[in-house]
């Protein structure tokens, strides 16, 4: 390429500079905000620990989960997504001690499911759950055990 033929160099002026800076600082105040008050309510400036680290060999691993009975008379997993209940399973683990000591909380759920899947079984009761699985030595000792944490017959 010629000198005659290359692009024109456009220089950020002053004004272009202070508005990055001012953006940038603004964005990193936000991420500091979000890991201080450490809550996945403040997402997508929300603390990302879940990420940022290893699991021990020996260590315990909770998996919160939300169980229906239907009024077919089944039991299943809530599908925790935006297409399933309407609800992240992001939001039903950072509400997880709300939920227990409300849990009528729950309700959301099983609203959430009705609305988008009309021609589905509808959810009669609901169960939070946390599935332990127990690490040691890195390898799984033993199947997980279940624990109920909070129960809701939903409201029609």
């Amino acid at each position: 390429m010629t000198q005659s033929q290359a692009p024109d160099v456009v220089r950020v002026g002053r004004v272009g500079k202070t508005v990055r800076v001012l953006v940038a600082v603004a964005g990193i105040g936000l991420l500091i905000n979000g890991s201080v008050r450490a809550s996945d309510d403040a997402w997508p400036f929300g603390p990302m620990s879940q990420y940022a680290m290893s699991v021990p060999d020996d260590a315990r691993i909770d998996y919160t989960r939300v169980s229906a009975v239907t009024d077919a008379g089944t039991t299943v997993d809530v599908p925790l997504n935006i297409e399933g209940a309407g609800v992240a399973r992001a939001e039903i683990e950072a509400r997880a001690g709300e939920i227990v000591k409300d849990p009528s909380l729950l309700q959301q759920v099983a609203d959430g499911w009705a609305r988008k899947h009309p021609d589905q079984p509808k959810y009669v009761k609901l169960e939070l759950i946390r599935d332990t699985t127990q690490l040691v030595k890195g390898k799984v000792e033993g199947p997980p055990t279940s624990q109920v944490l909070a129960t809701w017959e939903v409201r029609r």
